[in-house]
C-alpha cells in the first residue's frame, strides 16, 4: 500500500458514479514546473497527446454573495440557548418515524437546528435534547397535554405502534382494542414496550411503542402500578406503515405510595407526553430511512444555504414534496450500487407502486430513463451488465457471434465492440427489449446529495448508513453540545474548489486501481500546479492562520496536498527520487505551517541520500530539526539520521540528543517453535500450550512465565488512546464553538490540531493535576460505567478489559500518566501511534 493512500480513500469516501468536473480537470492547462517538464517528457515519450482547452472552476467567476449574505458576515455573533430545561425538554427526532424494518432500537440523539438568513450567527444546541422536524403541513396526534399522575386514576396520550415488521396481525382495523405490556427481555431495548390486540383471543403482537416513548412509560407500568389499554384511531395505508393509537392509563392506588414516589412518577409522565407532544412533526407513514434522508436535506439548507445557487435549493426542498412512493424508491436506488436498475427487478414492500413513483421521479427529475437515446448510448456498457448471461449469449448468438463457454465481461466486450464498428447499431433495442425499461439517479440528483452529506457529515468515511447503525443501536454517539459560531465554507466559491480537488483525488484513487500511469502522472501535475496557483494561494493565505485549527482540512490545497504525497509514494515506488524531491520541496514551500512537515522532511531528506547527495541529506535533517512543526517520531528519525550522516569528516560536533538516542536498550531472545517460514508473511509459533500463536503471543507467554510472572498485552498505542479517551472524556466533548456539527461525531474536528490544547488549556491542566494527584483509576471507572459502549475515537471497549485498563493506570502512576495525556493532548496527531507492541506490568 502505497503511503498516503488509505488517508486518500477515506477522505474520497464512497465513489461517485458521476464526476461534473472530470474533463475540464484532465483538460486544463497547466502550469509548467521543473516537475512537470519531467512528466511531460516521460508522458510525451509515449506518444501521448493533450487537449490544453476547457477552463476549470478555479478560472471561473462566480456569483457574488447576496447582500443578504454580505450582511450576515458582519452580523456580531449572539448566544441563544435553545433549550432551557433540561431531560423534561427530551424530544426524539425518530420517535415516530415508524421504522418498518426494525423495533426497539437505540436512536440517535438526533438534533435539528435552523438558520435564518443571517448565516453566521452564534447557535448553541444541547445535542442531549431533540428536537421535531416541524412542517406546517403536517397534522399529528393530540393528546392530554396537562395531566399529571398526582390525583389522578386515568389520562390518555396519543401515540403510535411502530415495529410493524415484527406483528403478528398485518391488518388493523379503526376502533381495535389494544393492551400494552412490558417486555424487558428485548435485546435492543430492555425498556421495550409491545402492543397487543385486545380483540384476539390469542393476544396477536401488533408492534411496538416507539422507543423513546418507552423509556418513560416502562418504569410507570413497572414501579409506579399503571397500566395502559388503548383503540387503534387510524388505520395505515400499508401493512409496514406506522399505527396511530389512543391509549389510556389506569392508575391502582396504592397505601405505600409516598411524595417522592408521586413526584418521580409525575416527571416520568411529563417527559412521556413531551415526547408525544414531539411527534405531530412527522406523518405517520414516513419510514424511518425517508425521515433520515428528509431530516439531512432539511438540515443542510437550513445551515448552508448559501453554498446553494436559488435552483439547486429549490430542487432539493421539491424532494419533500414528492410522494411517499417516489421519496422511498429514490433513496433506495440512491443507497444502492448502480448506476443502472432495470425497473422490471425493482420492488420494496414499502412501494406501492413502483411505475407511478418512477414516472414522478423522472418528471422531477431525480431520475432518468433508457428512454432517452443520448442516456443509452453513453450508458450501453453498463446496461449490458443488467443483462444475465443466457440473454447476452442470446443476443450473441442472433449476431451470429456465439460465445457459449466465454465469460460475462468476455460476452458484453465482443457485442460492444459490434456495435461501436457499427456492424450491429441495433444493439441498444436488441438489449432494451430483454431488460425492459431501465432506470438511474440523474447525476444533478446525485451530484446535490452528495454535497448535502458531505455537509452533513463534514468527511467522507459517513454517509446515509450512519443513521441506520445508530438506529439499529449497533453505534451510539456520545452526548455533546453544537455550538455554531462560524460557516465551515464561507462561500460557494470555496465549497466548489475543495469538491473538485476530492474529484481529482478519486481520479487519481482509480487510476492506481487501473494501473494508469499516465492518468497517475497527470493528476499528480495537476495537483502540483493548482497546489501552487494563485487561487489556491489565496486559499493558503487564510488556511495559514488557521493551520492548527480542523478549518485547514476543508481547503481545496489541503486536498491536492495529500494526492501530492500520494504522488510523492508512488514515484517513490518508481524510483525517480528527483521527481520526488521537487515534489517534497514544492510541499515544504507551500505549507510553512503544518504538522506534516516532519514527514515530508525525513523523506526528502532520504530521497537526497538515495541520489547520492549524502551532504545534502544531512542538512536537510538538521535544517528539520530547527523547525518547530517536526515533532514526536518524525524528530526522533531525523535526529537518527543526523547522527549517522553526521560523522567526522562531515560533523566533528556529537549533538546534545546523542545520548538519549543511542541509549541502550535491553535485548531479550525468546526461542520458539515456528510454524512457517515463509518470506513477507506474517511469522507463526507454536505457543507455551501448543496453540497456534504470533510472535506477540509469544513473549507475552515467555514474560507471564519463566520471564518473570508478568500480566501484559498486546496493545500497541490502542490501550493508551482508550486510557486518554476515558480519562479526558469529558474534556473531549465539552462546550467549545464549531467543533461539533453534527449527532455523528466520535471526536471534536480539532482534536488533531495544535488548537484542541491551546482552546481548553485550563481544563485539561486542571484534569491532569487530578490524574498526577493519583486519582486516575477513580476517574477511570467513572467514565467507564457512565460511558461504556459508546463510541469515541480511540477508545477500544471490545479489547481492554476495565480490569486491565485499572492495572496499567495503578501501575503507570500519576505523574507519569498525566505526562502522557498531556503529549496527548497537545498533538494527537504526532503521538497516537509508535508505541511498542506490547505492555507489561
Amino acid at each position: 500500500m502505497l503511503t498516503g493512500r488509505d488517508s486518500l480513500n477515506r477522505l474520497i469516501g464512497k465513489r461517485r458514479r458521476y464526476l461534473p468536473n472530470r474533463e475540464s480537470l484532465l483538460s486544463a492547462p497547466i502550469q509548467v514546473t521543473l516537475l512537470n517538464e519531467l512528466l511531460l517528457d516521460a508522458c510525451l515519450a509515449r506518444g501521448t497527446k493533450r487537449k490544453l482547452t476547457q477552463r476549470t472552476l478555479l478560472q471561473l467567476n462566480f456569483s457574488a454573495q447576496t447582500q443578504d449574505q454580505n450582511h450576515s458576515n458582519e452580523t456580531k455573533l449572539s448566544t441563544t440557548n435553545v433549550f432551557s430545561e433540561g431531560p423534561v425538554e427530551s424530544l426524539e427526532q425518530n420517535s415516530i418515524c415508524g421504522l418498518a424494518n426494525y423495533v426497539a432500537v437505540e436512536d440517535y440523539n438526533s438534533n435539528h437546528w435552523r438558520s435564518t438568513e443571517n448565516t453566521t450567527s452564534h447557535q448553541r444546541i444541547n445535542c442531549d435534547e431533540k428536537t421535531p422536524l416541524s412542517s406546517p403541513h403536517i397534522n399529528g396526534p393530540e393528546h392530554d397535554v396537562n395531566v399529571t399522575v398526582d390525583g389522578m386514576s386515568e389520562a390518555t396520550l396519543r401515540t403510535f405502534i411502530v415495529g410493524r415488521r415484527y406483528s403478528d396481525e398485518k391488518e388493523i382495523k379503526i376502533g381495535a382494542h389494544i393492551s400494552l405490556s412490558r417486555d424487558p427481555n428485548n435485546v435492543k431495548d430492555p425498556n421495550a414496550i409491545k402492543v397487543f390486540s385486545a380483540d384476539s383471543g390469542c393476544c396477536k403482537v401488533l408492534g411496538y411503542l416507539p422507543k423513546e416513548l418507552s423509556e418513560y412509560l416502562s418504569p410507570l407500568m413497572e414501579k409506579y402500578s399503571l397500566s395502559f389499554e388503548g383503540f387503534v384511531i387510524s388505520a395505515p395505508k400499508h401493512s409496514l406503515d406506522v399505527v396511530q393509537i389512543k391509549i389510556t392509563y389506569h392508575k391502582i392506588e396504592s397505601d405505600n405510595e409516598n411524595d417522592d414516589d408521586i413526584e418521580v412518577s409525575t416527571c416520568l409522565w411529563k417527559r412521556a407526553l413531551h415526547v408525544a407532544r414531539s411527534a405531530k412533526g412527522y406523518p405517520s407513514s414516513m419510514i424511518k430511512y425517508q425521515c433520515n434522508f428528509n431530516l439531512l436535506i432539511q438540515e443542510v439548507l437550513g445551515n448552508s444555504r448559501h453554498l446553494f445557487k436559488a435552483d439547486e435549493i429549490d430542487f432539493l426542498e421539491s424532494f419533500s414534496m414528492l410522494s411517499e412512493d417516489s421519496q422511498r424508491l429514490f433513496v433506495r436506488l440512491y443507497m444502492r450500487k448502480g448506476p443502472w436498475f432495470r425497473l422490471s427487478n425493482i420492488s420494496y414492500p414499502e412501494v406501492s407502486n413502483s411505475r407511478e413513483a418512477v414516472r414522478e421521479l423522472i418528471d422531477n427529475g431525480y431520475i432518468c430513463s433508457s428512454e432517452d437515446t443520448n442516456e443509452l448510448h453513453d450508458a450501453i456498457k453498463d446496461i449490458c451488465n443488467l443483462l444475465t448471461v443466457s440473454e447476452l449469449r442470446e443476443i450473441s448468438c442472433v449476431l451470429q457471434n456465439c460465445h457459449r463457454g466465454s465469460r460475462k465481461q468476455k460476452v458484453i466486450a465482443s457485442l460492444l465492440c459490434f456495435y461501436e464498428d457499427g456492424i450491429c447499431p441495433f444493439l441498444p433495442k436488441m438489449i432494451l427489449d430483454r431488460t425492459g425499461l431501465c432506470i438511474r439517479v440523474a447525476s444533478k440528483a446525485e451530484h446535490l446529495i452528495w454535497r448535502a452529506e458531505r455537509l452533513f457529515f463534514l468527511n467522507g468515511e459517513q454517509d446515509l448508513s450512519a443513521f441506520l447503525l445508530v438506529d439499529l443501536g449497533i453505534v451510539k454517539y456520545p452526548t455533546y453540545n453544537c455550538i455554531i459560531a462560524e460557516q465551515i465554507f464561507s462561500g460557494l466559491c470555496d465549497l466548489l474548489a475543495y469538491e473538485e480537488a476530492i474529484e481529482l483525488a478519486q481520479i487519481m484513487d482509480q487510476s492506481l486501481d487501473e494501473n494508469n500511469i499516465e492518468l497517475v502522472l497527470r493528476c499528480i501535475m495537476i495537483a502540483e500546479s493548482r497546489m501552487s496557483s494563485s487561487s489556491c494561494k489565496a486559499v493558503q493565505s487564510i488556511t495559514s492562520e488557521l493551520a492548527n485549527t480542523f478549518h485547514s482540512c476543508f481547503s481545496a490545497s489541503w486536498v491536492y496536498s495529500k494526492v501530492v504525497l500520494l504522488g510523492i509514494s508512488f514515484l517513490e515506488r518508481e524510483q525517480r527520487f528527483n521527481d520526488a524531491i521537487n515534489l517534497l520541496r514544492r510541499l515544504l514551500s507551500c505549507f510553512t505551517c503544518d504538522s506534516r512537515r516532519g514527514y515530508w522532511t525525513l523523506r526528502l531528506s532520504i530521497d537526497l541520500e538515495h541520489m547520492g547527495c549524502p551532504s545534502e541529506s544531512l542538512s536537510v535533517a538538521e535544517g528539520g530539526l530547527l523547525d518547530s512543526w517536526v515533532r514526536a517520531g518524525s524528530r526522533v528519525a531525523l535526529q537518527r539520521r543526523v547522527l549517522r550522516l553526521g560523522k567526522p569528516p562531515r560533523r566533528w560536533k556529537i549533538p546534545s540528543f546523542s545520548e538519549s538516542i543511542k541509549r541502550k536498550i535491553t535485548e531479550i531472545h525468546v526461542q520458539g517453535r515456528p510454524l512457517n517460514c515463509e518470506i513477507g508473511m506474517k511469522s507463526w509459533f507454536y505457543g507455551e500450550d501448543g496453540e497456534k500463536c504470533g510472535v506477540e503471543q509469544l513473549a507475552l507467554q515467555y514474560y507471564a512465565g519463566e520471564g518473570g510472572g508478568w500480566h501484559g498485552v498486546h496493545t500497541e498505542s490502542g490501550i493508551w488512546l482508550t486510557i486518554f479517551g476515558l480519562l479526558m472524556w469529558d474534556i473531549l466533548f465539552s462546550d467549545v464553538p464549531d467543533v461539533f456539527r453534527s449527532r455523528f461525531q466520535n471526536a471534536p474536528l480539532d482534536l488533531a490540531t495544535d488548537s484542541f490544547y491551546i482552546v481548553r488549556k485550563n481544563l485539561i491542566e486542571s484534569q491532569l493535576q487530578k490524574i498526577y494527584d493519583g486519582m486516575a483509576e477513580e476517574i477511570l471507572i467513572t467514565s467507564w460505567e457512565s460511558h461504556v459502549g459508546t463510541v469515541c475515537r480511540g477508545v477500544n471497549w471490545d479489547r481492554h478489559s476495565l480490569s486491565e485498563l485499572r492495572a496499567a493506570v495503578t501501575c503507570i502512576g500519576g505523574p507519569c500518566l498525566a505526562h502522557l495525556c498531556r503529549h496527548l493532548a497537545q498533538d494527537y496527531g504526532s503521538w497516537s501511534s509508535g508505541m511498542p507492541d506490547l505492555l507489561i506490568w
